[in-house]
């Protein structure tokens, strides 16, 4: 193994649990902030040098977007426990193989992704019922954005190579320079020539296309095992299956949580575009917040299907017990800042006293809990590295879409309160991480590896 190891990746067979695991996830931690930035910086330049209505049609894209991404996003990642898995057991051959077949399904996916955002936006921002007064500035960035999806695609597609192999480091300087790019774009565009939302849309798509460029530059240089060859990139049907197989699952939650999401969005649309607005801002900081949590749970997927593939049972079930007290711990010291210092963070995106209401409330509603949402997320991330990406499927289908819209929709009528939709997540999120927590301790999914 250690002929074909660069610097820069890690192999977590061997070596400390804790140092392993920090040594991934840390740049995935600052990678994913500087990836948040980009819609952050649209969003803070808009506000303030566009006004209310423009972050609300902004604010009001995100749960579409993630609709049509979230699909091939949950493929992609079944691409990257592929890899990992392969990577651990020293199969060179089929680590190529799947890094080669998962870049050819990844221009595949964006331009579909292309065709199908571009026409559908409008009609399905339509259905969710966003206001007239953002309506066309809501269809606008979304269709400049999936115009350039392809950019989006290929960057999750290198950056998931670069992490299954344990590399997280490139991905993190491809980001870091990417979004100075979408920074200096965004004020460029919007505070200098005046160009709107269109201008954030443009930026964020060139920023993005700037991140490409860089990772494959450094994939078809490398002398490493993920080494890519342009002429090699075709689809492998046999592994294209494996691929499809591990990612699926995970793909068909993204996108049927998304498509639960979008009924909350409704629901919130309806109370105008001020509360869009104080709840978009809202939604910004919360993916900063989330950030945490989505590393260590990635981290553990890679950490557990490297150590599955190289038979390494005790290793693989001393990392999750690390993996599960860290994700809870980070989450809620996170959340009750975030308690404390919401009404300042919302005010960075627009000062307007209601939009700050809104927005605080929210955060006042939700925050204490991030406990329970990273409880899920590390299982899930552990259960898709042991190759049982089926079992977090079911799960937050359940309970993150079926009972998240029952409840949304039944509670409304009968409480027509905003604060009754922000409690969909926290109670949601309970129920996930409970029958989490049976299926951890009832199951033998995590002391039967050896199985």
């Amino acid at each position: 193994m250690t002929d074909y190891m660069e610097s820069n990746t890690v192999l977590m067979t061997n070596g400390s649990i804790c140092k392993k695991i920090f040594r991934f996830a840390l740049p995935i931690f600052w990678g994913n902030l500087f990836q948040q930035l980009y819609n952050v910086v649209d969003s803070l330049v808009i506000g303030n040098f566009v006004g209310r209505d423009a972050l609300a049609a902004i604010s009001s894209t995100g749960s579409l977007i993630f609709l049509l991404v979230g699909l091939f996003g949950g493929i992609f990642m079944g691409a990257g426990v592929v890899i990992s898995k392969y990577f651990g057991a020293g199969e060179k051959e089929n680590v190529q193989t799947a890094i080669h077949t998962s870049i050819a399904f990844g221009i595949i996916a964006g331009i579909i992704l292309t065709f199908l955002g571009t026409l559908l936006s409008p009609q399905i921002l339509r259905l969710m019922g966003t206001p007239d007064s953002v309506f066309p500035k809501a269809v606008l960035y979304v269709r400049i954005y999936f115009g350039g999806i392809l950019t989006v695609v290929m960057y999750n597609t290198a950056s998931g190579i670069f992490q299954a192999v344990g590399d997280s480091k490139h991905p993190l300087y491809y980001l870091m320079v990417s979004s100075v790019v979408n920074v200096v774009l965004d004020l460029l565009f919007v505070a200098g020539f005046k160009m709107g939302i269109a201008g954030a849309a443009i930026a964020t798509v060139i920023a993005q296309g700037v991140s490409v460029v860089l990772a494959f530059y450094h994939l078809t240089k490398t002398k490493d095992i993920y080494k890519v060859s342009l002429n090699k990139i075709r689809l492998n049907i046999t592994m294209l299956k494996q691929i499809l197989h591990m990612g699926i699952p995970a793909g068909i939650q993204n996108s049927v949580i998304a498509l639960a999401n979008i009924v909350v969005q409704s629901n919130i649309n309806a109370f105008g575009a001020i509360a869009v607005a104080g709840c978009g801002a809202y939604s910004k900081i919360e993916g900063f917040a989330f950030i945490p949590i989505t590393s260590f749970a990635f981290s553990m997927t890679t950490f557990i299907s490297q150590n599955l593939g190289a038979k390494q049972y005790e290793r693989a079930k001393k990392g999750t017990y690390f993996g599960i007290f860290i994700s809870l711990m980070l989450a809620e010291i996170v959340g009750i800042v975030f308690f404390f210092t919401a009404p300042k963070l919302i005010a960075l995106f627009n000062g307007e006293a209601e939009v700050i209401k809104y927005g605080t409330s929210q955060a006042r509603t939700i925050a204490l809990f991030y406990f329970l949402l990273a409880f899920s997320h590390c299982l899930a991330g552990i259960l898709r590295g042991a190759g049982k990406s089926i079992v977090p499927m079911i799960v937050m289908l359940c309970c993150w879409c079926v009972i998240r819209v029952i409840y949304v929709t039944v509670a409304t009528h009968y409480i027509p309160s905003i604060k009754v939709v922000f409690w969909a997540y926290p109670l949601t999120w309970f129920l996930s991480s409970l029958i989490f927590l049976i299926y951890y301790l009832k199951s033998d999914w995590l002391h039967g590896f050896e199985k």
